[in-house]
């Protein structure tokens, strides 16, 4: 089946309109966050972790449960809001075992970090199929028709947990290096392994599915993570994100074109700045001003006074 786009009149009247949605879509009035003069510690490093571990853990609770982390340990969430437009998806039984291990896993994260620095409410998380087909819409440069939807079937929610889960990888890297504690150290480094590892898994997944067509379109898996990760660092300003297919050129060793691993000419993780993470998990392109997946900001030290 060919792909069905909406041809937009020009590509300024459709990005405007896109931009009006997106406002609308948060639901809440964006607020202008300003820098406290605090200096970012161990806790507040950890504590800006925690919000990711939100974030991929509900995706992943809702994926395969169809409802959110407090369904599977409750008051995990400390009375944070639940969150908007999460659903069960349509995965194969194999992938269902893979994702359910996932939020299993993010559970023992959130609590090992609110042990260690007591954490605070889940922040306001949006999870919903319109969220994730407007981020597929801007990568592409062009609407979908029929829209994206991330909980359709298993190709759909690998693509969206990539997109999710690569950010907590690649902030992991920033943060551990500027962890000072011990125990801070060890948490973090602990973290950052489970993380790598889940990434590796879908990404690996992907690749397995690389040249397959995302129905009902006429792309395939490595054409729209490859867009995703471009719309990603542009969106960032920083920070790297590559397909699972790259030229040979940025392959490893330059001898190969396979990217499971994205990396650095010397196979070294890439890395993102709390200010870089927010730009592209908000969804404007400005730490400053919260939206996309966080549409009333991030929680945390961190987050609120962004002094890095």
């Amino acid at each position: 089946m060919k792909l069905a786009v909406m041809a937009p009149t020009s590509t300024a009247s459709y990005f405007s309109a896109v931009f009006v949605f997106l406002v609308a879509f948060n639901f809440l009035s964006f607020q202008v966050m300003t820098a406290s003069g605090h200096a970012a510690n161990d806790s507040d490093y950890l504590e800006f972790m925690l919000n990711l571990e939100y974030l991929d853990g509900e995706f992943y609770s809702y994926g395969v449960f169809g409802n959110d982390l407090d369904s599977i340990s409750p008051n995990l969430s400390q009375g944070g809001p639940r969150p908007i437009g999460g659903q069960k998806a349509n995965l194969d039984p194999f992938v269902t075992e893979i994702i359910k291990e996932f939020a299993y896993e993010q559970v023992g994260h959130i609590r090992a970090i609110t042990q260690a620095t007591g954490g605070f409410p889940r922040p306001l998380i949006n999870l919903s199929s319109a969220l994730f087909s407007l981020v597929v819409d801007l990568a592409l440069g062009y609407p979908l028709l029929p829209r994206f939807d991330p909980y359709a079937n298993t190709v759909n929610y690998l693509i969206a947990a990539q997109a999710l889960n690569y950010d907590g990888l690649v902030g992991y890297v920033y943060i551990n290096a500027n962890l000072n504690a011990d125990a801070a150290n060890r948490l973090g480094a602990s973290l950052l392994g489970v993380k790598a590892g889940q990434n590796a898994v879908v990404r690996a997944l992907l690749y397995e599915r690389a040249n397959q067509t995302v129905a009902p379109y006429n792309f395939t898996v490595a054409y729209i993570v490859s867009r995703i990760a471009e719309l990603g660092n542009k969106v960032t300003r920083g920070g790297l994100e590559e397909g699972i297919i790259v030229p040979i050129t940025l392959g490893a060793e330059n001898r190969t074109v396979t990217n499971v691993l994205a990396a650095d000419t010397n196979s070294l993780s890439y890395t993102r700045t709390p200010r870089e993470i927010l730009r592209i998990l908000y969804g404007t392109g400005n730490e400053y001003v919260p939206g996309g997946f966080f549409p009333a900001k991030a929680n945390g030290q961190l987050a609120s006074t962004l002094v890095i």
